[in-house]
């Protein structure tokens, strides 16, 4: 049987923040894990975009 326990660790979705503002299709996310105990406030990390082919800040999405 799986162990329930109260982990700190949740999985988030990252959503690119310049993708939407260029009207090019398509939308550019990730997703990771963080501690909700460390880091309560949204997770802001700078990741690659394959549509626009550079790297731009991806935001927290719920």
């Amino acid at each position: 049987m799986a162990k329930k326990s109260k982990d700190a660790r949740v999985q988030v979705i990252l959503e690119c923040t310049e993708h939407k503002t260029t009207g090019v299709a398509g939308t550019s996310r990730y997703i990771t894990t963080k501690n909700k105990k460390n880091t309560p406030e949204r997770l802001e990390l700078k990741k690659f975009n394959p549509v626009l082919k550079k790297y731009t800040i991806h935001k927290e999405i719920k």
